[in-house]
């Protein structure tokens, strides 16, 4: 979700319709999230149920993060400008909006699943949210907590001169999805304090990556920490295995794509992937039966695939702008619905004109706060991270 390419192509001229078809995936991703998301409020009469719109929309995100992230911290070669980018990519918009529900509760109440504690501080500081047990003030931020561990496994492989082995991790967290869904019926590490040690680990391993001093001891302990995080202290284990699997599959493709890998990897990854809940303790939800699970997977990886069949073509400017501001649409949208549907109230009884109508108003809003975010939050603070990891 918060992958960009517009920052490749900043540093790198020449390379624009090249890496559009990423930004154009991201665009449908956020899309599919978003209709998700609004479709059952104001028109679920148009809401699919043969694949899962959601599930879609973030295994498309996670292929592309899977895809760019490791051959960015590669091609830079500097864990320090690596994650200074990051936060600066990361963090200023999904504070604004955690800002933004605080001050909403005053007529909002904040969701049910956020605990009033500081554990949750914690877990929102370092995006740790769902491998933690805790919900997010916004419903979508719990896809960030599995992009942050695999941005921290990434660069644990890369100090230590591991992270060529894509198409192992992929199969190997594959196979954990498989094996954890048959044994794992809850989280192992239960209670707030896995947020407390997770946030007092996070911020001092951070340190040592940025300012260099131990950073390969730090890499690798907060390499570590992800990953028992992921398996025990997550809701559902098998879940965040496999989602790892996807992450690295889109990593195994890349390096098919440049010649250093093979695509065997993929087909027995996705294989894996498919079955892990076919067998699972926790798989009670529509979403993973084995018909609409192995169809939203098959159209996630079809979707990927024709992307980057087409990279060298140019793509609607349209798609490739709403990838762009797709961080901010992902973000944003939930709080908005909210918003939209305390106002305007349950619209499901309403005639199917008001239903479209109350849609159309809806994503207009949000595309709209969007290109504003992106243009005076998200992007002047892109700009000031790529300054800031220029330093020496």
């Amino acid at each position: 979700m918060s992958t960009t390419a517009a920052s490749t192509r900043t540093a790198r001229p020449g390379t624009s319709t090249r890496l559009a078809w990423l930004d154009a995936l991201r665009g449908l991703g956020a899309t599919a999230v978003l209709l998700e998301h609004a479709l059952p409020w104001f028109m679920p009469q148009l809401r699919p149920y043969w694949f899962s719109l959601g599930l879609y929309g973030i295994l498309v995100f996670f292929m592309v993060s899977g895809y760019i992230i490791p051959v960015s911290l590669e091609g830079r070669g500097d864990v320090r400008a690596f994650w200074i980018s990051r936060f600066f990519r990361l963090y200023p918009i999904y504070l604004l909006v955690a800002a933004g529900v605080l001050v909403m509760a005053f007529w909002l109440p904040v969701r049910q699943e956020v605990p009033r504690d500081v554990a949750s501080v914690s877990a929102h500081l370092t995006m740790l949210l769902d491998v933690v047990h805790l919900g997010g003030l916004a419903d979508t931020m719990w896809t960030l907590s599995y992009e942050m561990v695999f941005y921290l496994l990434v660069t644990a492989l890369f100090v230590y001169g591991l992270h060529r082995r894509s198409g192992t991790l992929a199969v190997g967290f594959g196979a954990v999805a498989v094996g954890t869904g048959l044994v794992l019926t809850a989280p192992l590490l239960t209670g707030f304090w896995p947020a407390y040690v997770s946030g007092v680990v996070f911020a001092a391993g951070m340190v040592c990556l940025v300012t260099g001093r131990l950073r390969r001891t730090a890499a690798c302990v907060l390499g570590v920490m992800a990953v028992v995080l992921l398996l025990f202290a997550g809701f559902v284990p098998w879940f965040g295995a496999a989602i790892l699997a996807v992450m690295f599959t889109g990593t195994a493709v890349r390096r098919w794509e440049q010649g250093t890998g093979t695509l065997w990897p993929v087909a027995a990854a996705t294989a894996l992937v498919a079955a892990a809940p076919v067998w699972a303790e926790q798989a009670g939800w529509w979403w993973v039966r084995p018909g609409v699970w192995t169809t939203t997977i098959a159209l996630a990886g079809a979707t990927f695939a024709g992307a980057m069949a087409l990279r060298g073509r140019r793509l609607p400017r349209f798609l490739v702008w709403l990838g762009l501001v797709s961080y901010s649409v992902y973000l944003l949208h939930h709080p908005l619905l909210r918003l939209t549907h305390a106002v305007v109230g349950d619209t499901r009884s309403m005639p199917p004109a008001v239903q479209a109508a109350v849609t159309a108003g809806f994503v207009a809003a949000v595309l709209g706060l969007s290109r504003l975010t992106y243009r005076y939050v998200e992007l002047p603070m892109q700009n000031l991270g790529r300054r800031l990891a220029r330093r020496p």
